[in-house]
């Protein structure tokens, strides 16, 4: 506090304790991250120059009204305050953030609903609220945000409809995460003009209804767009900010931060969405990891599933699919985890590829044969040729009405002789002298 000078404070990822009682007035950058500072939040004074705050990843506790209803924050643009023991509700003051970018709020157990000033933050493009106890719909205020790049709600427990204007008013999009919520209803259409969108995570909800068939649309996902960021960079003055996102990618959760920008996913998981795959899906060219498992997902496995060459991760377990996996699942060179479990699948596992290379868990719960599992084909083909045999029209059906027309043909012929020769003695007679002729020659 007494250096009157002081406008950067890089204390970040050491192994300080204390409390931060105050922020010095001449300070525009001031990082504390990954510390162990505890107590309540400090606020900036009426004549605060301050910039950027980052206190995440310590032990602060309490509420956020002192530090966000202060009047020192005008010129802030950067607030990190995630993974902390925050609490209570976040207050409605976000009026008072005008020049705020990025905002992360992740990782606290922060309650009661979104706020609706956060729509009053006209330059946002950073929001991060997963992993709190938030509860609600979302707001309509939030469709303000049209600058926004990261809508990251997940692991809450907000619910209601997930609201049309997330497309058509948020066309920035990057990343939307709703993951982990009680949200119901259809995905609806206008998610499909977010030609921008690399991770779109809608698993463990309620959602319902089929699949968006536009989701061709998404023109990075489907390579349509190649100008690709490797990280998710955020420009603040003469600073850049890398961010990074907690996602699900085979089947294990991690934080990615370098090669956010890498990262094109799409999760539909543990919903109830019905009806079949749609064929589209096929068209997103660069998607990594496709999750839709855990639905109740009905038809069969789309025969152009191989277009997807930069698949990594496919999972279509826990599903009412049928038919046969689809050759064309040999194409997929970088495919590293693969899970089609318990659904209707019947036929050979197309050979010749890395598939045989996974764990045959990931295909149990099926009727289908060869390697990776441990049955053979065998009786798997018998059920190939009758399939066929239906295909073709029953050609090599065994006729059962023309064997039983010919035995009662027989079966009729010869009692009509026997008993015409036992009720006519005329008859009788004739026929044993022709016998006899015919033993004599």
């Amino acid at each position: 506090m007494n250096c009157s000078n002081l406008q950067i404070l890089e204390l970040g990822s050491n192994n300080l304790v204390g409390n931060i009682l105050s922020i010095p007035p001449t300070v525009h950058w001031l990082n504390l991250r990954d510390n162990n500072f505890g107590g309540k939040l400090p606020s900036p004074t009426n004549s605060s120059s301050l910039i950027s705050l980052d206190l995440s990843n310590n032990y602060f506790v309490g509420s956020l009204h002192n530090l966000v209803c202060s009047d020192g924050v005008k010129k802030t643009k950067y607030l990190s305050l995630g993974y902390n023991q925050l609490s209570g509700i976040i207050p409605e003051c976000w009026e008072k953030w005008s020049s705020l970018v990025l905002l992360w709020l992740s990782g606290n157990y922060l309650s009661g609903e979104i706020p609706r000033t956060l729509g009053s933050i006209p330059l946002l493009q950073f929001l991060a609220i997963s992993r709190n106890k938030i509860s609600g719909g979302l707001p309509s205020s939030l469709l303000n945000l049209s600058y926004l790049k990261v809508l990251d709600l997940g692991r809450n427990n907000l619910a209601g409809i997930i609201p049309p204007w997330i497309g058509i008013k948020l066309t920035m999009l990057k990343i939307l995460n709703l993951r982990s919520n009680n949200f119901y209803g259809n995905a609806p259409d206008q998610l499909c003009y977010l030609s921008q969108v690399q991770v779109l995570d809608l698993a463990d909800n309620n959602l319902s209804g089929n699949i968006p068939r536009c989701f061709n649309n998404f023109s990075v996902l489907s390579g349509k767009e190649t100008n690709l960021e490797v990280q998710l960079l955020f420009y603040l003055d003469d600073h850049s900010f890398l961010v990074g996102d907690e996602l699900v990618m085979k089947g294990k959760e991690a934080t990615y931060r370098s090669f956010l920008g890498l990262v094109m996913l799409l999760d539909l998981s543990s919903n109830k969405f019905s009806g079949q795959i749609p064929s589209e899906l096929t068209t997103l060219h660069k998607l990594k990891s496709l999750n839709l498992s855990r639905n109740q997902l009905t038809g069969e496995i789309p025969n152009k599933i191989g277009d997807m060459k930069s698949l990594e991760s496919l999972d279509l377990s826990v599903n009412n699919l049928s038919g046969e996996l689809p050759m064309s699942l040999s194409g997929l060179n970088f495919l590293s985890s693969f899970n089609v479990s318990y659904n209707n699948l019947t036929g050979r596992i197309p050979t010749g590829t890395q598939i045989q290379s996974f764990n045959e868990s990931g295909f149990i719960g099926n009727k289908l044969c060869g390697a990776p599992l441990t049955n053979d084909c065998v009786h798997g083909d018998k059920l190939d040729t009758t399939s066929d045999q239906k295909e073709d029209g029953g050609s090599h059906k065994v006729d059962w009405g023309l064997i039983i027309s010919i035995a009662l043909g027989f079966i009729i012929g010869f009692w009509g002789i026997v008993v015409s020769l036992m009720l006519n003695r005329s008859w009788r007679i004739t026929y044993f002298r022709l016998l006899l002729k015919l033993i004599k020659v």
